[in-house]
């Protein structure tokens, strides 16, 4: 059934994160799931689990040990993920702002959008949000830094650092902590005595400090927003978690408090509300009943001592107005409560068959394979029955003044859910054919199919699509002119991604302002130059199924964003002579194209060791991943051996890195042999940090 609403998970906190492993064991069975095409929000693709971000500062965990991949949730879950930091709500407009893209509009929205520290004045920085404490903590190696706070988090965090090596202090505003007994004070206090951490009490409120552990406050965009707030800007709900005067709105986690039943900012309490909001969320959708929670009275608080070189790390425990420890058997009873918190997430698999039956890949790495599209080319007489003689784009007519039109067209079904990014993403593979001919882009033609979904959704998704497409387009001075739209049939199927039936293809117009280059002649004494590292294709085929790091994919998608327009002027000031983008067919097959356009005596040494690879590439090749692309493409490497050489030893990963198919791949360039240094430094002074030159061409 078609979904009718759009419901908007706004932050990825604790609650957002439990109630989407839900919908994800739910798949299929739907009970529990709310008719709504879900989108989730997030300015990181990662959440971190409080209860182990005492364990990270002192040193005792990694980040990833403490991390929950929101993106996989999402693909779990078949729910949508936008990586986009909140600036802004709307609640008239029903839209959430962001930032650096159109707002999102709802029908249903949550809030779980964690705090921000109170009182930072004086402070170097604040304990949250986490990340720019996290780094922080990164950057200090040794010395003695002073720390404002007197409650859990202050004392945890003073501790914490204290295991690692550093020597803090922490600044009272009055006389005593604030630990949530006189019990639990006076236990702070020996832990701070034993661990050597020294107090300075009733400290002047103007006194520097180096952190800011002071309590929290809801992001201020709340309260700017006319929600009903508390005095720490934390939204007011109901019972249900709906906020107050808002009944398409709910709200829990740090940002939110149930007004007849506050309590303190803590990750236990999102993580107790979950199921209620879960079922809350579903029920508002289908116009059910909502169920009220009332949270505990006390919660049961285990904070590490960050341990030293000398000894183990120990716990203490507060409940209400009693307290116990430190002892190492506390600490080894949080770690398996929190490792078992974790194990939620990293133990749920992906619903998708593996092997011969495993899910195709998406992006440039779904279209079709060099064999029958051969087949079909020579049938029709095309092109010389090889897609290697067919450049990049077609010259269609010139203007009075002699320049040259061009055009290209391209797309493929959404390699991300989120239909903005998967529109920008498709816009700049587009464009690359005319970049790759020394042209400028004009004008675009879009046809856009959309999945069956409700009018409005499908709506808000065309909406999505068409911002994607312009946020290429403007910067370049380009238009969207026309296009065309269709909606894919028995789309919305449970078992497939939320994208399944979204795709994207562009017709590109533009002017050869240099050139146009083929994909050859090449020429001996070429250098072959490739401006950013390639990788893209075994990336997202493992992130399918839950095996790729969320900063790998991070990280390729911020370069996959970068745009490479400005390369058509800087390579044709050094003497490009040739040059192709390298996309579905993978390094190896688009080279074969420049060679077929060149002398049949004309060879290509490869330096493999310099070719770059995106952030664990290479390390998923090794362990055996590949495009689901990847075995047509393997046909290409006949070359190597008869026109083209490898120099230098390379491993099974590096050559199946040659034929891995790439969405927004880099140019790959033939730049005479006394420009290369040049032109690799200009790329490089342009933003292009990993180009290379990778190989020669020899007689």
């Amino acid at each position: 059934m078609a979904a009718e609403a759009r419901l908007v998970l706004a932050g990825g906190g604790h609650s957002h994160a439990l109630l989407l492993r839900m919908w994800a064991m739910a798949r299929g069975g739907g009970s529990r799931r709310p008719a709504a095409q879900i989108t989730l929000v997030s300015r990181r693709s990662t959440a971190l689990y409080s209860g182990m971000v005492p364990g990270l500062v002192a040193g005792l965990y990694d980040e990833p040990t403490c991390a929950i991949d929101l993106r996989r949730l999402c693909l779990l879950a078949n729910a949508t993920f936008v990586q986009a930091e909140i600036t802004g709500l709307d609640p008239q407009a029903r839209e959430l702002q962001l930032e650096g893209r159109p707002s999102l509009r709802w029908d249903w929205l949550s809030l779980d959008v964690g705090a921000e520290t109170i009182d930072t004045e004086h402070a170097a920085v604040a304990v949250k949000p986490l990340e720019p404490f996290l780094r922080w903590c990164a950057q200090q190696k040794q010395g003695s830094l002073r720390i404002r706070g007197g409650g859990a988090a202050a004392v945890e965090v003073a501790l914490a650092l204290r295991g690692r090596g550093l020597q803090p202090e922490l600044l009272l505003r009055g006389n005593a902590l604030h630990l949530g007994s006189a019990a639990a004070n006076r236990l702070g206090e020996r832990l701070l005595e034993g661990a050597g951490i020294s107090v300075e009490r009733n400290s002047p409120e103007d006194a520097a400090a180096d952190l800011a552990c002071t309590g929290s406050r809801g992001p201020r965009w709340l309260a700017a927003s006319g929600l009903a707030c508390d005095a720490q800007g934390r939204v007011l709900t109901e019972a249900s978690l709906r906020v107050q005067g808002q009944p398409r709105l709910f709200a829990s986690g740090d940002c939110g408090v149930i007004a007849d039943h506050p309590r303190p900012p803590s990750g236990v309490w999102a993580v107790r509300c979950a199921p209620t909001l879960a079922h809350n969320l579903a029920a508002a959708v289908a116009g059910r009943p909502l169920r009220p929670w009332r949270p505990q009275r006390w919660a049961l608080q285990l904070l590490g001592d960050g341990g030293s070189l000398m000894r183990q790390p120990q716990a203490v425990a507060f409940w209400g107005p009693w307290a116990f420890g430190p002892s190492p058997l506390l600490w080894r009873w949080k770690q398996a409560l929190d490792r078992r918190f974790m194990e939620r997430f990293s133990q749920l698999q992906a619903m998708t068959p593996s092997g011969p039956d495993a899910m195709a890949c998406r992006g440039c790495a779904a279209k079709l394979a060099a064999s029958p599209l051969q087949d079909a080319l020579a049938r029709n007489g095309l092109s010389g029955g090889t897609p290697a003689s067919a450049e990049d784009a077609a010259v269609i007519g010139s203007m009075p003044d002699g320049s040259l039109l061009l055009q290209s067209v391209d797309g493929f079904p959404a390699l991300v859910a989120d239909a903005w990014l998967n529109a920008r993403l498709t816009t700049l593979h587009a464009c690359s054919d005319l970049w790759a001919c020394g042209a400028r882009v004009e004008n675009v033609q879009a046809v856009v199919t959309l999945p069956e979904l409700a009018a409005p959704v499908q709506a808000d998704l065309l909406s999505d699509t068409l911002a994607g497409i312009q946020s290429v387009l403007k910067p370049l001075g380009a238009r969207l002119i026309g296009g065309h739209t269709l909606e894919a049939r028995d789309s919305q199927n449970q078992q497939e991604p939320v994208g399944s039936g979204l795709s994207l293809v562009l017709s590109v117009n533009g002017r050869a302002i240099a050139g146009p280059w083929g994909k050859g002649p090449l020429r001996p004494g070429d250098g072959l130059l490739l401006s950013r590292p390639i990788g893209s294709g075994v990336l997202f085929a493992a992130a399918m199924a839950g095996a790729a790091a969320p900063q790998w994919i991070d990280a390729a998608l911020i370069q996959m964003q970068q745009s490479q327009a400005q390369l058509v002027e800087l390579l044709a000031r050094h003497g490009c002579r040739a040059c192709t983008d390298v996309t579905g067919f993978g390094l190896l097959g688009h080279l074969g194209e420049m060679l077929a356009a060149s002398p049949d005596a004309c060879r290509v040494t490869l330096k493999a060791a310099a070719i770059p690879a995106l952030p664990g590439a290479l390390a998923l090749l090794e362990q055996g991943w590949a495009s689901s692309l990847a075995p047509s493409n393997a046909s290409a490497l006949v070359l190597l051996g008869e026109r083209v050489q490898l120099q230098g030893p390379a491993s099974a990963a590096q050559q199946a890195l040659l034929i891995d198919p790439q969405t927004c791949g880099p140019l790959l360039a033939a730049i005479p042999a006394d420009q290369c240094d040049a032109a690799l430094g200009a790329l490089q002074q342009a933003g292009f940090l990993q180009a290379a030159v990778i190989g020669r061409v020899h007689p």
